[in-house]
């Protein structure tokens, strides 16, 4: 009677080992997904920081900033070149013909690309998110690849960069072999396995997770 207890208690024992066992491979790459998903998000939202103030940046120099310590120290430092408009069109007349008449006047003003962008909504990050800007979220303090150059298109010099970050070092932390999964994945897809704005070669500032 005792033998048949304790094979009773052992069958249990085992049952709940091996239940515990199969839910953890279920849910290891849901897991992983979801980990992946919240980190790829933490990660676009900077990325898409970064091409605002980068935008901003190639209208005040007319250039892409090469690294993100000189993009924020140039919109910082920077002074743009902004039209300001006084007074208001009668509803009778074109904004050309109340300028010729003096009831409306245009001054070009200098501002700092910062203060502007902050004044019309662009970017709302204080100047303690801005130093940490670089840094890719959810690692130990690794930063984002970034470059800029000019390329030929057309017969004229264009300015691109690119800011971007792998997966190897976003999920650094994570199992190996899942890391090693996703991004052969992508690659598989001829798509890079990371996230990214901008492009090295061509004058585009699209994500490639838009």
């Amino acid at each position: 009677m005792k033998t048949s207890k304790i094979l009773q208690i052992a069958l249990a024992v085992v049952i709940v080992v091996l239940i515990v066992l199969l839910y953890n491979s279920i849910m290891k790459p849901v897991r992983f997904d979801n980990e992946y998903i919240l980190r790829r998000d933490a990660v676009v939202v900077k990325l898409k920081e970064i091409r605002n103030l980068q935008e901003t940046y190639k209208m005040t120099y007319g250039r892409y900033a090469g690294d993100i310590d000189s993009l924020v120290l140039g919109l910082k430092e920077g002074k743009l070149p902004v039209v300001k408009k006084y007074g208001n069109v009668p509803d009778e007349m074109t904004e050309a013909e109340a300028l010729k008449k003096g009831i409306i006047r245009r001054d070009t003003v200098f501002m700092n690309p910062l203060e502007k962008m902050r004044e019309e909504g662009k970017t709302a990050l204080t100047d303690e998110q801005l130093s940490k800007l670089k840094y890719v979220p959810y690692t130990d303090n690794k930063t984002f690849e970034m470059r800029s150059r000019f390329v030929e298109k057309s017969g004229f010099d264009v300015p691109v960069f690119e800011a971007k970050v792998h997966l190897s070092v976003l999920l650094a932390d994570l199992d190996e072999q899942d890391v090693r999964n996703k991004i052969a994945e992508l690659e598989q897809a001829n798509r890079y396995p990371g996230w990214k704005v901008g492009d090295f070669d061509n004058p585009i500032t699209d994500g490639n997770f838009e």
